[in-house]
Formats: structure tokens, sequence, C-alpha cells
């Protein structure tokens, strides 16, 4: 079972949580070209894997979410509050972020670097952090921006999954060895006379690992798309600023256990700033 953060570990979620208010109330210093933050709140019936004792729990999901994009490039970074209903030592309050920080080519030397289909190449830079698991994964690798039509975005990321995690001795999770992430994201917007939809998410392919005892970690599917209706277009005039809708999560092998399966709808609202 996943032990507790210790108190002396409170001085990373700190910096974290610091480092993420930086990037994104900073956007005259970083002369973004564009910046959408939003909050985020889920709720559903989540699985919990085997090796935290299994079952399921009602969990509350509340979201800070920052993407921009700069001269150089394009950032996308989140904080996950994690909260639920069972005293289990899993979820019960966490917290889990991601960063990624994708250098154009294409800005960089002032020139269209792709072919047909593939509008820019990026270098890309990523990160994510659990408190409570005392995860740490760096990932190294490579953007691919498509052109397609009627998508806002349409991204497919191929990185290094490479553990810097502390380990069961700072009773945090096991330790892993690296591996490998694909992961494909978008922003698809629909129109139905007046009223504004979007589907958009991602999903990513982890490869199996084994962690410090030699046990197999398996791989892993996981997609979250969202399905969104701009309340805010329809109710008060304030196109997106205000969603409804609900996320459609489903992950093969939850957390690298393979005897968990997670499919399921969790209610979404966002509000964007």
């Amino acid at each position: 079972m996943v032990k507790r953060i210790p108190t002396g570990n409170t001085w990373q979620t700190i910096a974290w949580v610091f480092f993420f208010t930086m990037i994104v109330f900073t956007n005259r210093s970083l002369a973004f070209d564009w910046s959408i933050t939003e909050l985020h709140y889920q709720y559903g019936i989540l699985d919990t894997p085997t090796f935290a004792g299994g079952g399921n729990a009602a969990t509350h999901i509340l979201t800070l979410q920052h993407a921009s994009g700069w001269k150089y490039g394009d950032n996308f970074i989140f904080i996950d509050f994690l909260e639920d209903s069972e005293k289990d030592d899993f979820n019960d309050t966490d917290l889990y972020g991601e960063a990624y920080f994708n250098f154009s080519l294409s800005k960089i030397f002032k020139t269209k670097v792709g072919k047909g289909p593939v509008k820019d190449i990026g270098a890309l830079a990523g990160i994510n952090m659990g408190a409570d698991s005392h995860v740490l994964k760096y990932l190294p690798g490579i953007r691919l921006s498509w052109d397609v039509p009627g998508f806002t975005f349409l991204n497919t990321d191929f990185t290094a999954y490479i553990d810097d995690s502390s380990g069961i001795d700072s009773g945090g999770a096991p330790k892993e060895s690296d591996s490998f992430y694909i992961d494909i994201n978008w922003a698809y917007p629909l129109r139905f006379g007046s009223h504004i939809f979007s589907i958009e998410g991602h999903m990513e392919y982890i490869g199996e690992r084994t962690n410090e005892f030699g046990d197999k970690v398996s791989e892993w599917f996981f997609a979250q798309p969202q399905f969104r209706y701009d309340l805010g277009n329809t109710f008060f005039e304030k196109p997106n600023t205000l969603f409804i809708g609900i996320e459609w999560q489903t992950w093969i092998n939850k957390l690298g256990d393979s005897k968990t399966d997670e499919n399921t709808a969790q209610f979404l609202m966002v509000r964007r700033f």
C-alpha cells in the first residue's frame, strides 16, 4: 500500500506550486503570444489499483491548468488536487502535476520545419510529479504538430520516460526502470446553430517496466477525452469562459496494475480565465 507523504517532503510540494504560479501569472515578463488558464472540477467513481487495496471511491478532483505560447514554443502545465471518500492511503488528499515545454523548430529557425500534414516539429521537455507517491519522471523527446482541418491543435508526442523517484525508502511508490511514452493531444471545436461544443483531451501509452523489487509494472493505455458545452456563450454572452460536460476516463492497467482496468465518466465543470 502506498504510504503517506512525510512532513519533510512538504517543501517539494510548495516548490512545485510556486513554480506553477510563477509560470501562470507572469504573462508580461514571458511575453506570451497567447495564454489560457482554466480551473476544472471533476467528480466520479474511480477505481483503486489492487496494490492499494482495490475497490473504488467517489473522487473529487480540482485542476489548475495553463497553456501558453511564446517566442520559441509553447507550454502546458497542470496540477491536480485529489480527494476521495475512502481513507485507504490512495488519493485521500493528494497533489499531482505535469509540465511540458515545447520548443518549436519552426519558431526558432523562423521557417516551416515539417512536410505535408506535419506543420511543425518540436523539442519537448516534460516533468511529472506526485506528492503522495514521491514520483518524479522526466520526459525528453519530440513533438509532431499536425495540420488537420477542424482541429484547433493536434499533436503527437514521443518521449523517454525516465524515473528519478525517491522510492520505497522515502515512503513513496517503488522506484521504476525507465521506459517510453507516446501521447496524442487535441482540441476539436463544434458548433450547432448558436451552441458551441468541443471535444478535447489526450491519449497516452507508456511501455512496460520493472520496479525496484524486480516486479513487472505493466504497460498502460490512458485516455481522458472531454466533451464540453459552452455555457458562457449560451447564457452569459461570454464565449469560452464557462463550460460543463463530462470527462470519460479509460485506463487499461491503471498505474501499471494488470488487474485494474478503469472505464468511467466524470462530471466536468471548467472556468476559463
